[in-house]
């Protein structure tokens, strides 16, 4: 997609040159000299240097550890930090492949007690959906919200029945469709160690 959009503007700056060149070519001659005809000034080399910009933070700190889940929290001025329960996949090369994170939900009327949002690679076949299972539990299947240049992200909501099987598993296994390969399937391990105590201590957002 980002290929057929910069053929088609550099095909229009093609397509615009010659056309400024015949103007300029049409252009009447005028009887002033070029002694008669300002000088520009030489731009200063310095002065037109990029100083930059200092960007901004957004305070995010790992306030503990536990097991292989780290609490991750972003200052709130108005309140408690808000902190979510994290963890960055890795394939068994130790290369990441995938982020979950996820934070305890309140004061809802369904019986969604968590929201979580795995991030997975771009390439990634959308349609066939994001499956999460427990240990040799039987996977749940959720859509892709949206992505950006940075992966894929699927947001989900998590039962009280879902988290129950989190507490009490010892992996949690993220299945992908690769768009290039859809007869395959990844899988992606998200160990649960330490993440009955970090789950408690994540922030509860009011729906």
């Amino acid at each position: 997609m980002f290929k057929t959009a910069f053929s088609l503007s550099l095909a229009a700056l093609v397509a615009i040159a010659p056309a400024a060149g015949a103007q300029e070519a049409a252009a009447p001659e005028t009887e002033s000299s070029e002694a008669d005809a300002p000088q520009a000034e030489a731009a200063d080399p310095v002065t037109t240097l990029d100083t930059g910009r200092e960007v901004e933070d957004d305070g995010a700190y790992v306030k503990a550890t536990h097991g292989d889940w780290s609490l991750r929290c972003f200052p709130n001025e108005t309140g408690e930090d808000l902190c979510q329960l994290y963890q960055l996949l890795t394939e068994e090369g130790g290369n990441p492949v995938a982020e979950f994170s996820l934070y305890r939900i309140e004061g809802t009327a369904s019986n969604i007690e968590a929201g979580a949002t795995v991030a997975v690679p771009l390439g990634t076949l959308l349609t066939e959906e994001l499956k999460i299972s427990v240990d040799d539990g039987k996977a749940k299947s959720y859509s892709f919200s949206y992505c950006t240049m940075g992966g894929c992200f699927a947001r989900i909501g998590l039962t009280g029945a879902d988290v129950e099987a989190m507490k009490r598993g010892a992996t949690a296994f993220i299945e992908i469709v690769p768009a290039q390969a859809p007869d395959q399937t990844v899988r992606i391990e998200a160990s649960l160690t330490g993440f009955t105590a970090g789950y408690a201590e994540t922030s509860a957002l009011s729906n």
